[in-house]
Parts: structure tokens; C-alpha cells; sequence
């Protein structure tokens, strides 16, 4: 609760100014209300019972209409304050939500489905809407109209104003009982669309394969179940609101019926009140009992609307991972091109000398290093290593040996469990990430290719704004030039979302383009030709040869000829570094690589 409160309040503080201008106008608005009854029973008083002629009434008539128009200009008032309350705050939150997903560590950004998090940005966030546009200028409302109805009611009749005083609060205690089981309704609901919402678009972008392995119709009952899961929800909190409606209606026509009572005995047994008095007391009642009904109705509203807000604060703490160095991603994997590039790292520790990585390639270091991704999973062991710059460094070893989970450890996408990477002498973790990943290219097997067009696609490896020229001599430089003069358009050929039209080698060579563009000091390549043919293997080798000849190589290797041709050799064996050399060195001290290097000839993978 106390995070919720943060998060309203936090929002209420950037919108004082709306808050005390909804406040005043709520205080006119309520003036307009007495004064319209006060003006009306007037009027009624002297036409019916004092049968003076319209003449005499004309003037309190126009003021009357003159009443009536400003009490539907500050109620409308009211309302637009409010909307744009609703659309600031939206677009806040929007905004943090956008913020902590891109600055997101490795393991945050994997946690979690992509259409969940796609329902909270989206559905959460525009649910949040009721909490601002309705909830806040109802409340602020009910805080001074009542009041002053109270205040003007007492002084003509101390009775009905008791009678109004002591029936009141039962429309609040309802609505705090209503309101706590709409919360956890609420949250229910968007649990549900989150789980929907997630199943939807992976059974979507898996589509393909579940067809190829006659998964599809699970998967639609998947969807299905999800589906009704979040529409019993959603009825649930419809039927809360049905029943909420009954018993305020049924408590408000309740007080009035009192109240309407009481005055007519008063009027018409005991004469004690004067026409004048009993109509208006009988105009201001309705209006203080459906100021306090609407209250109720946009309370309903604001506790579901604090459900939603309370899935977007999960979303906020959940992202936050201090410390951890933050990949930037295009698709789940990590990036091949990332800002900031021109920049120089600075180490943050308190207390050391301030540290620069410039263009050259760095010292690598690491010691001790340690990691697991959960207490009881499987974890990774490394001793003290050393890595001089510009050197080719491949990791090898059995599949689910810890190859890729020490490239990302070196890298700086997961943050060791204990012991250090350090660059230059200094702890990664202390270099400004954005300024690091600006000297980092990561090349997958599967880069992901954006909407849009040839260049566009190349350009996002800069991170920064470059020309036509640049695109074509980075292109060139990646053995794309043929590829670009065959499109239909060249390089203004669009190309679909995730590469659609280009061939497995075509998006290879396009990654490799994008590190062209950025010139990185370090290389992660995870054997990016495995599966390619012989041709097209040979220009990657050609074009990979040249970006790493001034930058440092840590490739996931699983040729050959690649495993030979590095300067550092890393064998993993179930999470430990078992070696560490050149080609010869560990052919002739490590059987288990040995062993490895046979099977790979004998395969035919030389």
C-alpha cells in the first residue's frame, strides 16, 4: 500500500496547481448549488403562495438562469481539470515505465512475458484514467459541497440537518466495504489480462512454429482459458459495481424519504416551518445525497483504477536492478548497435582516480569470478585470467557447459554472483554502462532486422546520426554491396519485421554492417556462420577478420578453424574453466579438449 501511495502521491505533487484550482471551483461550484435552491424556492414561493405576478419575478428568474449556466460551466470545468490530470499523469507514467524498461538489466529484461509487460504500459496505465479524471474531482467535490450544504441546512433547520448528519455516513462506510473487495478484484483482473495478454502475442510470434509442430491447437486453448480467466474477472468487478449501485441508490432515496418526511410534519402538523424553508431544505438534500452517491460510484472507479496503478508500480520496482550493467536490446537479444559511443567511461567508485577507455581495445581481467541465475541452478566458476588487448579469444566447450553465460559475465550483461570482471584495471560494474555498451558490438546467430528500410537498419549500429556514405562504405565493408544493388530500391528497400526477405547470411552480413558503423573496442560473436553456406561463410570470415583487427574478439566458437586462429582458448566444462591456452598448449594438457577437437574432425566441422 505504502508503493501505491508513493506513486498517487507522487503525481498529485506534480499537479498542486490543478488540485487547488479544482478546489476552488469546487468551492463556486458549491455556491452555485445553494444558490440555484435558495433562487428556486424563491421563486416557486412567490408564484405559488404569494401569487405575485411574473413581473415581480422576472429578475430572480434571470439570475436563477444565470445560476444554472455557471453551475454547468464549473461542473464542466471540473471535469476537464480532471481529464488533463488523467492525461498528464498517464503520460508520466508511461514515460517511468519506458525509462526502467530500457535501462532494465539483462535478467530484468528477460523476466517476465513481453505481452504482459506490453498490458501494463498499455491497458494499466489507460485503466489508471478513472483515478484522476473521476475519482480525484468527485472526492475533492464531496469534501466541500456537502459541507456547506450541511452549514446552510443547519442554520434553516437543525432537524433535517441531524437527519442529513447521522444518514451520511453510512454511504462512505459502504463504499470503503465496497471499494476494499473492488481493489482485489482489480488486481485479479490484471493479473488475468497480463496472463492473456502474454500467452496471446507468444502463441502470435511463435505462430509458424506451432503450426510446423501441430502445437496450434493447444495453444488456442491456452488462449482460450486465459480469455475466460480475465472475463470472470472482469464480471466479477462489474457485478461489485451493480451491487454498489443498488445500496447507494437505496441509501440515498432512504435519507431523502427521512428527510422529506420529517419536513412535512413539521409543514403540515405541527406549522413550525415556513413553505420557503421546507422546499429549500427538500431542493438541498437531493443534491447533498447525490453528491455523496456519485462519490460513491467514482470510488468504485478510483479502487479499481489503484489496482492498476498498484501493476504498474510492481512493473517500476520489479525493472530496477542497481548495479547491474544494462544491456540495450532490439528484440530479446542483446543489441547490435548501442548509443553513446562517443563517449569516454568513467569509473563511479568513491574514492579512485577517474579511469578513460578510449577507442583501443581493452585490457580484460577477471577474478574469481562466480555466478548462478537462482540459488539452486547451476553455476558458473572462473579463476584468474588476464586478456591483453586486441586479442581473439574463443570460449568453447560441451553444449550447457556456462560458454555463453561467461561471454556475458565478460561483457558486462550479467553481474558476477561474486568476484570481478575488470576492464583496464578497473571493476566493470563501475564504468557508466550507456558509455560502455557504446565501445561493445554483440553479433548473434539470429540479429534481429527492425521494420523499415536497408539503410535505416544498417544506421541503427551507429547510435548516432550518419550519412548515406557512411551506410554504403560500412555495407561494403560487410560484402553487403552486391546485396543492396540487387533490392528493388537499393538501400531504400523496405524490409519486413525481423528480416523477412533477406536470407540467414543477408542478416548476418547487415549485423556485421551495424558493427562496421560503430567501430567497437570489443567484439562478441556468438559463431555467427554456423549453418551457412560455404560461400557466404567465406565473405563473414573475410568481413569479421577485418572489424576484429582492432578491437578485441570474444567469440562462442564452434568451428574449427575458429577454435585454432584464436590468440586464448577458454574450454568450459559444466560451469568450470578447466583450461585456458593456445590450440597446441591444450591439445597437448587437456584431454578433455582433445577429445572435443577429435569429435569436431571427425564430424566434419574442421
Amino acid at each position: 500500500m505504502k508503493k501505491k501511495t508513493g506513486l498517487i502521491s507522487e503525481q498529485m505533487s506534480a499537479q498542486r496547481k490543478r488540485l487547488v484550482l479544482l478546489g476552488g471551483m469546487s468551492l463556486a461550484l458549491g455556491a452555485a448549488i445553494v444558490g440555484q435552491a435558495a433562487l428556486l424556492a424563491e421563486s416557486v414561493e412567490k408564484i405559488f403562495v404569494q401569487r405575485a405576478s411574473f413581473s415581480s419575478v422576472a429578475v430572480i428568474l434571470g439570475i436563477l438562469l444565470a445560476v444554472m449556466a455557471a453551475r454547468t460551466l464549473l461542473s464542466y470545468g471540473n471535469g476537464r481539470i480532471g481529464l488533463r490530470m488523467a492525461a498528464s499523469a498517464k503520460t508520466d507514467m508511461r514515460a517511468a515505465l519506458l525509462r526502467k524498461l530500457t535501462r532494465a538489466s539483462m535478467p530484468a529484461a528477460l523476466r517476465g512475458q513481453t505481452g504482459g509487460k506490453v498490458s501494463v504500459a498499455l491497458d494499466a496505465v489507460d485503466e489508471a484514467d478513472s483515478y484522476f479524471s473521476q475519482y480525484m474531482p468527485r472526492m475533492m467535490e464531496a469534501a466541500v459541497i456537502p459541507i456547506l450544504i450541511l452549514v446552510v441546512v443547519f442554520t434553516q433547520h437543525m432537524n433535517s440537518g441531524f437527519i442529513m448528519l447521522v444518514t451520511a455516513p453510512f454511504i462512505p462506510i459502504f463504499m470503503i466495504l465496497v471499494g476494499l473487495k473492488t481493489k482485489n478484484k482489480s488486481e485479479e483482473k490484471f493479473a488475468q489480462l497480463a496472463e492473456f495478454s502474454g500467452t496471446f502475442l507468444d502463441s502470435l510470434q511463435g505462430l509458424v512454429s506451432l503450426k510446423l509442430f501441430g502445437r496450434a491447437r493447444q495453444h488456442e486453448q491456452e488462449i482460450e482459458r486465459s480469455s475466460i480467466g480475465y472475463r470472470d474477472a472482469t464480471m466479477d468487478i462489474l457485478r461489485i459495481a451493480f451491487t454498489n449501485t443498488f445500496m447507494l441508490e437505496s441509501i440515498v432515496m432512504l435519507g431523502i424519504g427521512i428527510v422529506a418526511l420529517e419536513l412535512a410534519l413539521q409543514l403540515l402538523i405541527f406549522k413550525s416551518l415556513s413553505f420557503h424553508t421546507a422546499f429549500l431544505i427538500l431542493l438541498l438534500a437531493p443534491e447533498f445525497y447525490s453528491l455523496l452517491k456519485n462519490t460513491g460510484t467514482a470510488f468504485h472507479s478510483g479502487r479499481t483504477s489503484m489496482g492498476a496503478i498498484g501493476k504498474v508500480e510492481e512493473m517500476l520496482a520489479g525493472t530496477r536492478d542497481e548495479g547491474a550493467v544494462n544491456p540495450r536490446r532490439e528484440d530479446g537479444g542483446i543489441t547490435d548497435g548501442i548509443s553513446g559511443a562517443d563517449r569516454m567511461i568513467t569509473a563511479n567508485k568513491p574514492g579512485s582516480d577517474d579511469m578513460s577507455l578510449t577507442r583501443m581495445p581493452p585490457i580484460i581481467e577477471l577474478r574469481d569470478v562466480r555466478f548462478r541465475y537462482a540459488p539452486d541452478s547451476f553455476e558458473l566458476a572462473v579463476g584468474n585470467i588476464s586478456f591483453g588487448p586486441g586479442k581473439h579469444i574463443a570460449i568453447v566447450g560441451k553444449s550447457g557447459s556456462g560458454k555463453t553465460t561467461l561471454m556475458h559475465l565478460i561483457a558486462g550483461l550479467l553481474k558476477p554472483s561474486s568476484g570481478e570482471v575488470l576492464v583496464n584495471g578497473t571493476p566493470l560494474m563501475h564504468y557508466d554502462e550507456d558509455s560502455w555498451f557504446g565501445h561493445v558490438s554483440y553479433i548473434t546467430q539470429h540479429p534481429y532486422i527492425f521494420a523499415g528500410t536497408f539503410a535505416d537498419n544498417i544506421a541503427i549500429g551507429a547510435g548516432r546520426a550518419v550519412s548515406r556514405d557512411d551506410v554504403v562504405q560500412a555495407a561494403a565493408a560487410a560484402g553487403l554491396a552486391a546485396v543492396a544493388s540487387e533490392l528493388e530500391h537499393g538501400y531504400d528497400t523496405l524490409v519486413g519485421e525481423g528480416g523477412r526477405g533477406l536470407s540467414g547470411g543477408e542478416k548476418q552480413r547487415l549485423a556485421l554492417a551495424r558493427a562496421f558503423l560503430k567501430r567497437p573496442a570489443v567484439i562478441l560473436f556468438d559463431e555467427p556462420t554456423v549453418g551457412l553456406d560455404l560461400q557466404t561463410e567465406r565473405v563473414l570470415q573475410q568481413s569479421i577478420a577485418l572489424l576484429a583487427s582492432k578491437a578485441t574478439m570474444i567469440t562462442v566458437a564452434h568451428r574449427l578453424y575458429t577454435i585454432r586462429n584464436a590468440d586464448n582458448i577458454m574450454f568450459m566444462g559444466d560451469g568450470t574453466l578447466l583450461g585456458c591456452g593456445r590450440h597446441e598448449e591444450l591439445l597437448d594438457c587437456l584431454p578433455e579438449y582433445a577429445e572435443m577437437v577429435d569429435a569436431h574432425r571427425k564430424g566434419g566441422f574442421a
